[in-house]
């Protein structure tokens, strides 16, 4: 009874984005392609090229404490369904007692005196449930959508987890190169501050100047604080994403210059993502398990049927068992009507049906919130390449500007602040450079995840997780 399942239809769009994208995104020399169907590879960091990335995104797979809860959850789930299967198959039962009884003849309404025996029983028996309306099956239904639901909520899991350890291991090596850009920075202004004090003693320049320049210096060096805190975070996230204490936990130095841009960036298509995102198919397991229980509630609304018997032996003592007159035995169907529960049980279905329209209201949400994120992502990475072209144009302009002064300072057509003015200007450069760099990388990331993140080409030992 009840309505089967039947998976919602994939969205009728043919792209993500309202204008379409550009097939390659170029920024300082590197492209970034669109591979239109190609799906993402189960070991999607690889495409970073870091053997030191790798090996942190392996080390917390096998030690993240979080990712071991939800395979443990997972296995739960798929003993309860093993478990739920059991309905299908009769129900065998042994039973043995053994009474020494003395009776009481009043009760009994006899007079003379009670009597002392002996009463022993061995039986057995058997019933099975016949299932006609289907609750039974609507049951196990439910228990096998719980375990694909927790299913997906591991490969989830297992999702964020390499994308976060992959997320923080480029911030903590953009936050480093941006310490030791901004440390050659503060090196240049303090020659230049420096120098400015000797123009001041010379009297060729104003003590404002000295002023300027050392609040200049005292600003940056407020800087460095912030992003050292940062790395620190970002140490100890990386430690205890991989199940490490942040005291014991070996972390590798990265270097932002060390990343590979990944240059082929796989791209499902529209009609595919449902099948793909574990979030989206949380919430059609989610869905089925609604749509199982309102098929119990159904089932429940009509008559139940069991066939039950028993056999066994009663006697004085166990060596008299064998005897005739001491076997019974029964043997027939039963037959449960609900015929009046005061309306417990149709509004128990209107309920049953209402919780499927709200999961259904809810998966529609998540597979709008999933393409937008696709959508995000594509586009961040475009506006991406165009800041990281615009950076790379400032940087090389500060660049070449630094360097025509050095020249003209060697030739004595330069003053020597001046050649610091413009090295302070590229380091600045630099510094937005590198955060360019680092934001394509991260929401590269961000693609790989909102396209799923290639679970469905994982090996089944990491997908399932190992039994303790």
């Amino acid at each position: 009874m009840g309505p089967d399942f039947v998976r919602p239809a994939p969205p009728d769009v043919d792209r993500y984005t309202q204008d379409p994208m550009p097939a390659v995104m170029t920024a300082d020399g590197n492209a970034q392609r669109l591979i239109p169907g190609a799906e993402v590879p189960f070991d999607w960091w690889r495409m970073f090229n870091s053997a030191q990335l790798d090996a942190m995104v392996k080390q917390a797979i096998a030690n993240n404490p979080t990712l071991e809860a939800s395979q443990a959850t997972l296995r739960q789930s798929q003993d309860n369904l093993r478990a739920g299967y059991g309905v299908f198959f009769p129900q065998i039962n042994a039973g043995f007692s053994g009474v020494h009884e003395r009776n009481a003849p009043v009760v009994d309404g006899m007079t003379s005196s009670g009597s002392i025996y002996n009463v022993v029983t061995l039986s057995g028996s058997i019933s099975y449930a016949l299932d006609l309306f289907g609750g039974q099956r609507r049951t196990v239904e439910g228990l096998r959508a719980q375990s694909d639901n927790q299913r997906y909520t591991s490969q989830a899991a297992y999702l964020t987890l390499s994308a976060n350890v992959v997320n923080t291991a480029i911030a903590r090596a953009a936050y480093a190169a941006q310490v030791r850009a901004m440390e050659q920075l503060i090196g240049m202004e303090t020659e230049q501050l420096d120098a400015t004090k000797a123009q001041f003693s010379a009297g060729t320049s104003a003590y404002s100047n000295v002023l300027s320049v050392q609040s200049l210096i005292a600003a940056n060096r407020a800087t460095l604080a912030p992003l050292r805190q940062r790395i620190d975070q970002a140490d100890h996230l990386l430690a205890t994403l991989q199940g490490s204490m942040p005291s014991q936990a070996s972390l590798p130095d990265i270097d932002l210059g060390q990343l590979s841009l990944p240059s082929d960036l796989p791209l499902s298509l529209p009609s595919d993502l449902v099948r793909q995102r574990p979030d989206i198919l949380q919430a059609e397991a989610q869905l089925h398990v609604a749509s199982a229980n309102v098929g119990i509630a159904t089932a429940a609304m009509f008559p139940s049927f069991s066939l039950t018997g028993s056999y066994g032996v009663a006697g004085s003592s166990f060596g008299n068992l064998s005897a005739a007159s001491g076997l019974f035995w029964s043997i027939g169907p039963s037959l449960s009507i609900p015929l009046f529960k005061g309306g417990s049980l149709w509004f128990g279905r209107k309920a049953a049906i209402d919780a499927y329209q709200a999961s259904l209201a809810t998966y529609r949400q998540v597979v709008l919130s999933a393409f937008a994120q696709v959508a995000d992502s594509l586009k961040a990475l475009q506006h991406d390449a165009e800041a990281l072209q615009a950076q790379a144009e400032s940087q090389r302009a500060a660049g070449d500007a630094l360097h025509l002064l050095q020249i003209n300072y060697r030739t004595g057509l330069a003053a020597y602040l001046d050649v610091l003015a413009a090295d302070i200007q590229y380091q600045q450069a630099t510094i937005g450079y590198l955060q360019a760099i680092a934001l394509r990388q991260q929401d590269t990331v961000a693609l790989f995840v909102a396209l799923g993140g290639g679970w469905r080409n994982r090996p089944d030992t990491i997908v399932e997780g190992k039994a303790p």
